[in-house]
């Protein structure tokens, strides 16, 4: 397949490993596809999410002619990418947890991670800390609450810092010195939970980490086949209709296709 990369994710946290993707990668073209009526999947039930995932995700491959999908959103990667490799034959990449190098950088052998409730309770999370953050205390905190507060961000509402802090609350009372944020929304309140949190306390996140395994496996693809550049980057919804300010952000990234998933079925 010689399609876009298709980066999928509920909402608009997967714009956090879009950014990082696109800074290594700036000529490669990307179909954005979002699951905003189903936001957030840190709540849903697992074979909820999973059947609701592989449907549009394998729907839009096939409509795209798609070369790899992203899938960049902690909650979705932890259940849906065995699923979507028996249906798929092209690469599929997820999102982990950067437990590994949180535990590596800590000097206080004291780390936490943030995520939503769904991937706290995962046993691929507890597998994760098991393999990879031995002898560290790892505390676990979740919240949905905060992926609302980044998609109103990013939508162009202000951030309340009270609001935010009390979210914050039980991370503040600890000594942890580096704080995993697992899921991708969260990078985009990053800055204001540092100024909640201060800077002694280290964010980490799993993007570059993404865009470096997508690179590599880009590369593979070229050897095997050639990759089409197209023009037009585009961004699509399950809802009816997004807000504005959404549109003006998606738009400032690069998209020029802003549609929902019945218009675009259409098309």
């Amino acid at each position: 397949m010689s399609g876009p990369i298709l980066i999928f994710d509920s909402g608009i946290g997967g714009l956090s490993i879009f950014d990082e993707i696109r800074k290594a990668l700036p000529d490669q073209s990307y179909c954005y596809l979002f699951d905003n009526a189903r936001l957030p999947y840190g709540e849903l039930e697992e074979s909820v999410l999973i059947a609701g995932c592989v449907e549009l995700i394998c729907e839009q491959v096939a409509r795209i002619n798609a070369c790899m999908v992203v899938v960049a959103c902690n909650s979705a990667s932890t259940l849906v990418l065995p699923a979507l490799r028996e249906q798929l034959s092209i690469p599929i990449v997820g999102v982990v947890p950067a437990i590994k190098p949180a535990a590596q950088l800590s000097k206080a052998r004291h780390i936490g991670l943030l995520a939503t409730p769904g991937t706290i309770k995962r046993s691929y999370t507890k597998e994760l800390i098991e393999q990879f953050a031995e002898g560290c205390k790892v505390e676990l905190f979740g919240s949905s609450e905060l992926v609302m507060l980044a998609e109103a961000k990013l939508a162009g509402e202000e951030i309340d810092l009270v609001k935010l802090a009390q979210q914050l609350k039980p991370i503040q009372i600890t000594n942890l010195d580096t704080l995993v944020l697992g899921c991708t929304h969260f990078p985009i309140v990053a800055k204001e939970i540092q100024q909640v949190l201060g800077q002694e306390v280290t964010l980490l996140d799993s993007g570059k980490a993404v865009a470096q395994r997508v690179c590599f496996l880009l590369e593979e693809l070229k050897r095997d086949a050639k990759i089409n550049q197209q023009s037009d980057w585009s961004a699509i919804y399950t809802t009816t209709t997004i807000n504005q300010g959404l549109t003006t952000r998606l738009a400032e990234k690069g998209f020029t296709i802003i549609v929902s998933r019945s218009s675009a079925n259409l098309g």
